[in-house]
């Protein structure tokens, strides 16, 4: 199932049902948003996803009978086109880095505010990076903290700009639109402070971003 342009399709997935109803409810009382199903297992999850194929998969982290980072790893492997974002109540070191390993999109705390988690659910599905500042946070003290850039090499200023922007959720098309440059260039620059920070991809420079002070 596709989405239409004004609705974004969700898969809510949390081993509380109290949880699961709420979230539902939450949803389904905003406009352009659509759950189209629940899941109370990782398993399930990867199970549903195939078969409904969510814009977002709301994926919580700790379930029994197949725990929320195995999932996403799962549907990464398998080439799900839906952007999960965590949803959890944990934010330590060994429920947040692995998720950010398995190929999560965005990463929020349950206590989150109702309008913070519908604006990242709509980055989600654009493939935006979110991150909460206190998921940040935790993200930065450990596995994914870069080593120095060879040299100690800063980023230029277009770099940081790019940076920022990026660390707001911001588009490579945006990136572009508001820099006024193409978004072959916004990739470029993408491409030089990833190696300067030691990172792979969008989460870990902002993860890094804030570890070095970049990003405040």
């Amino acid at each position: 199932m596709t989405s239409t342009d004004a609705t974004i399709t969700l898969l809510i997935v949390d081993d509380h049902p109290v949880v699961r109803d709420g979230l539902r409810g939450m949803f389904l009382s905003a406009p352009g948003f659509e759950v189209l199903g629940e899941a109370s297992t990782g398993e399930e999850a990867v199970a549903l996803t195939a078969g409904l194929d969510p814009d977002v998969v709301l994926m919580d982290l700790r379930m029994p009978g197949g725990g929320g980072v195995a999932a996403i790893a799962e549907l990464a492997r398998t080439g799900a086109r839906a952007k999960v974002l965590v949803l959890t109540t944990y934010d330590t070191d060994s429920d947040t880095l692995p998720a950010i390993e398995a190929g999560a999109t965005g990463y929020l705390l349950k206590d989150a505010p109702r309008d913070e988690l519908f604006t990242a659910v709509r980055a989600a599905a654009e493939g935006r990076t979110v991150l909460s500042p206190a998921v940040a946070s935790r993200l930065v003290s450990r596995v994914r903290t870069p080593a120095p850039a060879p040299g100690g090499t800063p980023l230029s200023a277009r770099e940081r700009e790019v940076l920022i922007l990026v660390a707001r959720g911001t588009s490579n098309r945006e990136i572009a639109r508001e820099l006024f440059i193409s978004e072959a260039t916004v990739k470029t620059h993408l491409t030089h402070l990833y190696a300067k920070l030691g990172v792979k991809d969008r989460a870990a420079a902002v993860a890094a971003g804030y570890d070095r002070g970049i990003l405040g």
